[in-house]
């Protein structure tokens, strides 16, 4: 790895700290050479601070260590992109990252289909003649009728998606398949689980 700590006058590069397993990024930081070495050779990373004009390993005082999983380097050498499995939060001011956001993993739309989801099931929980005209939909009615009405409905997606898996009509089979995961997601929902804990289980037989 072939790192161009000289393009700056101060010898430093950006190091990106990324989450190895949700793939958030945690927080950004600057290394010379001093600090990458101890980094590879400690499995803790370590940074230059400009504050402290030291090198100086993220948790020394915390103990919210960033533990080395992988370091990457992007075309232009001279920037480095480091996966971790972080130990507490990141930021000094106590959040999961310096954008205060929650290290959680993200799974892109399917995400943004799960708060949506969280949300519908929150106005399911308030009292029926307390919602508002508009504040009713196909989610909530479901979280309404309880448990056994979404398990049902997740394995009535389910036979649709095995006979349409059968056919040679891939658009239909697409759209059950759509369906299944959507009401699956609402059962996870009404378990009071998220994707995540599946993916999870999922990378621990792994």
């Amino acid at each position: 790895m072939e790192i161009d700590f000289n393009k700056n006058a101060d010898g430093l590069v950006p190091a990106i700290i990324q989450d190895a397993s949700t793939q958030k990024v945690l927080m950004l930081g600057y290394m010379n050479e001093e600090a990458f070495l101890k980094t590879n050779r400690t499995k803790q990373v370590t940074f230059y601070s400009r504050t402290k004009q030291r090198l100086w390993t993220k948790g020394e005082e915390s103990g919210n260590f960033l533990e080395l999983v992988d370091i990457k380097l992007d075309c232009d050498n001279d920037t480095l992109l480091i996966q971790v499995n972080p130990k507490g939060p990141v930021c000094h001011k106590g959040t999961d990252t310096c954008w205060a956001e929650e290290n959680t993993t993200s799974f892109g739309f399917i995400s943004e289909l799960e708060g949506i989801i969280e949300s519908r099931h929150k106005l399911s929980q308030t009292e029926p003649e307390l919602r508002k005209e508009n504040e009713s939909s196909y989610v909530v009615s479901l979280f309404d009728k309880g448990i056994n009405k979404i398990a049902q409905k997740v394995g009535e997606e389910a036979v649709e998606t095995v006979i349409e898996a059968k056919d040679q009509n891939d658009e239909l089979f697409l759209n059950e398949s759509a369906d299944l995961l959507f009401h699956y997601l609402i059962l996870l929902k009404a378990k009071g689980f998220k994707l995540e804990d599946v993916v999870g289980i999922l990378k621990n037989r792994h």
